[in-house]
């Protein structure tokens, strides 16, 4: 696993001690190692988590223009909706599904294109993508770029901290970033850019693509409704920016084994099945973890995945040509034999050992 041992850029005070056991850092060195890598005076390499942050801040001045100008019970109804459930699936379809695990193929790239620009842009392909490479590969352990273990703050910023590509890649290693990255569209850097600007995108086309996306969903939603829906869709775009940076931490529950007999079969990792999370955003994250590279991870009957709905409705309507779905070994493998044990009593061949989870 050399390569995902190095890709990613470590923190200032590394991902492991002497023993080989996590560093945790007091929240005052996380919060310096914040504005360390900020910082793009210090380092113009720094640019994209300072770009990705610089988004979150522009989104500021919407949110209060929505809290103390435009609010209502229909805007505020509106606003949870986008925040909630369209924003949260959409990082579930085009992000984690997408750009990460390739669960599904686009027809053409214009559907491509069309689905990554379904909403208001926020993160950064290149910062979630890579990083989340390695969350599978190294899931709770030292090196994972969101390790619950760390605590809420580690989690948090870890966009900055922890999930940039690191700066001093062979080309030999950064071609192999290139390979993960390129069926997302996003156009990448040359070896030589990439030595320039320490990313994967160039900053101009980052920017370029920013301007356009918030400049046409602005529009869009003033001709749908004035400045009251441009402004409390914006702002709620901003509230969902932030609130997702929390969602390892309690995916991963927070650092503590939260794990429920007969909902959460993945044992290789921490991570749980959430009732909102799956609901609101498709985001069964135990279910997730024992089948990444699955369309859908809703697998139970209660188990809502509207992410799930949106990619075989676009297969149906032919957008989307072709998808992985895990469901039936998922029962097969997991659930029948669950439910086998709890009736005969016999303890299953396995019991004991670690399940072992899709390859990456």
């Amino acid at each position: 696993m050399p390569f995902l041992d190095n890709v990613l850029q470590p923190p200032s005070y590394g991902w492991m001690d002497a023993k080989g056991e996590l560093v945790k850092p007091s929240n005052g060195r996380i919060i310096r190692e914040f504005f360390s890598r900020l910082n793009v005076f210090k380092s113009r390499k720094n640019w994209l988590p300072f770009f990705s942050w610089l988004k979150v801040l522009c989104f500021m001045p919407f949110f209060f223009l929505f809290v103390f100008k435009f609010m209502s019970p229909w805007m505020l109804l509106a606003a949870f909706a986008y925040s909630m459930i369209i924003m949260g699936t959409h990082g579930t379809i085009w992000h984690h599904r997408y750009c990460t695990h390739g669960a599904y193929k686009f027809r053409n790239n214009f559907w491509r294109f069309f689905t990554q620009n379904l909403t208001i842009n926020v993160i950064p392909e290149e910062i979630y993508v890579v990083s989340h490479h390695v969350h599978h590969a190294k899931s709770d352990t030292p090196g994972d770029p969101y390790n619950a273990y760390g605590g809420f703050l580690y989690c948090f910023l870890a966009d900055v901290n922890h999930q940039p590509i690191a700066k001093n890649l062979t080309e030999a290693e950064y071609n192999r970033v290139k390979l993960l990255m390129k069926h997302t569209g996003v156009t990448g850097n040359t070896y030589a850019q990439y030595q320039k600007w320490g990313s994967y995108v160039n900053p101009n086309r980052a920017i370029l693509s920013w301007v356009l996306n918030w400049s046409f969903w602005y529009l869009a939603f003033y001709l749908m409704g004035g400045n009251a829906l441009a402004c409390t869709l914006f702002g709620a775009a901003g509230f969902w920016a932030i609130g997702v940076r929390t969602f390892n931490y309690e995916g991963h529950g927070k650092g503590k084994d939260k794990q429920r007999e007969g909902i959460d079969f993945n044992r290789n990792d921490m991570s749980v099945n959430q009732i909102w999370p799956g609901f609101v955003a498709g985001e069964w994250h135990n279910n997730h973890h024992l089948f990444p590279r699955s369309a859908r991870s809703g697998f139970m009957p209660h188990q809502v995945d509207m992410a799930w709905y949106y990619i075989r409705l676009m297969n149906r309507l032919g957008a989307i040509s072709s998808y992985k779905d895990s469901k039936k070994q998922f029962y097969a493998k997991y659930h029948q034999p669950y439910l086998e044990q709890k009736t005969t009593g016999n303890v299953p061949a396995e019991s004991g050992e670690k399940l072992i989870t899709e390859v990456i």
